[in-house]
């Protein structure tokens, strides 16, 4: 049987498939951000946006997100992020918000991982409701295929890959 959910429009979607594993160890370190879908908490980010994630003792995960804004100043934002699924490591929820609201339940977003390379070079995260998306690299840049079959795969999934904006990296 096929997962469904219901969307705030009332049709049927099927329930997002995240990977069958993620290894927390080697998906820590520095992402870059390729592309996205345009959300408000990016929306002064001009370019070089990364992300970088440590491994916690306690499991969870350190995150620090940083992008040159466009009046060339850095934003630079720090979180926290928890696995709600531990069997695959691949739902996470990740918090912005002060640690003293870390009970209040909508201060952790989904942090989904939809799409993952074997090697680690590339990921697709996204959330349960497809309103957020991001492609992230190890590097800087992506070759136009590997994008590509990124965004079918992600269209697939019922993401609206049409909004869908990349990221200004420098080399």
């Amino acid at each position: 049987m096929i997962a469904r959910s219901i969307t705030r429009k009332g049709s049927e979607r099927e329930t997002l498939r995240t990977v069958s594993s993620v290894d927390l160890k080697r998906y820590t370190g520095q992402w870059y951000e390729i592309a996205r879908l345009p959300n408000r908490f990016e929306k002064n980010c001009a370019g070089e946006v990364t992300a970088n994630y440590t491994l916690r003792d306690d499991g969870r995960i350190n995150v620090v997100n940083r992008c040159r804004k466009t009046n060339d100043n850095w934003q630079e934002a720090e979180g926290v992020a928890r696995v709600v699924n531990k069997s695959t490591n691949a739902q996470l929820e990740v918090r912005f918000a002060p640690s003293f609201l870390s009970f209040l339940p909508f201060v952790w977003g989904d942090y989904w991982i939809v799409d993952l390379a074997p090697d680690y070079s590339y990921a697709a995260v996204g959330d349960p409701g497809r309103k957020y998306f991001w492609i992230l690299a190890r590097a800087p840049q992506m070759d136009d295929a590997t994008y590509k079959d990124i965004l079918e795969r992600a269209a697939a999934q019922g993401f609206d890959i049409n909004r869908v904006v990349k990221t200004r990296q420098m080399n």
